[in-house]
């Protein structure tokens, strides 16, 4: 298996096309190639692993999705992205992460869940900021947050790279007691935050952190995830496929066949390989991987069924990465 997703499965793919009205000439023609024997249809995919948020034990599919990249520019890339949302509550998950530094992505996001009318299964994340401590900023922010996202409660607000935490973090502890929002949080994808991220989980009653995690940066391993799993605050995981610092993993292992072991965690691509480990980890919750496409979304959703690395495993594949492509 080579390239950015090795095998990718096609049972969700063809669901969605159904629901969404694409791939109805592919369905006919694998009809028409049954025999009546062949007519039953296939088995249903197993369930998605799940983890439960600590402060409530509401409970979320370990895979969402991260939304930095929709603003589509053409009526193609909006459908594209209307199937990925769509397939993921399909599936059972449900984490949306957005914010409205993405451009429209809020918008888009209000609108395709909208018309596809599964806003009630999306768990949706934004975020807010105070440039300066400015809070008239941040409470408007969240208000238009609210209408660009047709949603009356907002599921998690976070603070977006800590921008405003001192403001902020009263404002959003005295929303969720009011019911205008279920959880709050802190968020940064840069390891020069992760003491100030510490700090914080230590000394305010977060519900949420999101960080930046991947098996070439495992950073927040040190002090960050063990921080949270203490405290019982729940983790989403922003760049698992590597970023700014590690950079983009595919590009790391483009061509190279899938080590032995991998079926030993039933990971089937080394996207697969790549959330399994962090998903595994106990102190995270979610891994949200941007993806904008179908094939992706499906591939994804892999890594939350099957096997995952137990503490061995996962010391087996920090020491592979780091013989192979670490260098």
């Amino acid at each position: 298996m080579k390239g950015r997703r090795g095998v990718i499965k096609i049972g969700l793919a063809a669901g969605i096309g159904a629901m969404t009205g694409t791939g109805a000439m592919s369905a006919w023609a694998a009809s028409k190639s049954k025999s009546k024997d062949d007519d039953e249809p296939p088995p249903p995919a197993p369930p998605l692993t799940t983890k439960a948020i600590p402060s409530t034990g509401e409970r979320l599919a370990v895979i969402g999705v991260g939304t930095n990249n929709y603003s589509p520019d053409t009526p193609a890339e909006r459908t594209a992205r209307r199937e990925v949302l769509a397939g993921l509550t399909a599936a059972g998950a449900s984490v949306i992460d957005t914010a409205p530094a993405y451009r429209q992505s809020e918008s888009v996001i209000g609108d395709l869940l909208a018309d596809i009318g599964n806003r009630k299964q999306a768990f949706i994340a934004t975020k807010v900021s105070a440039d300066g401590g400015n809070l008239a900023a941040g409470v408007a922010s969240i208000e238009e947050s609210k209408q660009h996202l047709r949603s009356d409660v907002l599921d998690l607000v976070q603070i977006h790279s800590l921008n405003g935490v001192d403001v902020l973090l009263p404002h959003l502890n005295d929303l969720k007691r009011k019911g205008q929002i279920r959880y709050f949080g802190v968020t940064t994808s840069s390891g020069s935050q992760h003491d100030a991220l510490v700090k914080l989980i230590n000394t305010q009653p977060l519900d949420f952190v999101q960080v930046d995690y991947s098996l070439a940066n495992r950073a927040a391993a040190d002090e960050v995830l063990p921080a949270a799993l203490a405290k019982r605050i729940a983790v989403l995981v922003n760049l698992p496929f590597g970023g700014r610092n590690d950079g983009n993993l595919f590009s790391r292992v483009a061509g190279v066949d899938l080590p032995d072991w991998a079926g030993a965690i039933d990971a089937h691509s080394w996207g697969q390989i790549f959330l399994k480990y962090v998903v595994s980890h106990p102190a995270v919750t979610v891994a949200i991987p941007g993806m904008t496409k179908l094939a992706h979304l499906d591939d994804n959703l892999g890594a939350a069924r099957g096997r995952l690395p137990d503490g061995m495993m996962r010391a087996r594949i920090e020491k592979y990465w780091d013989q192979h492509f670490d260098s």
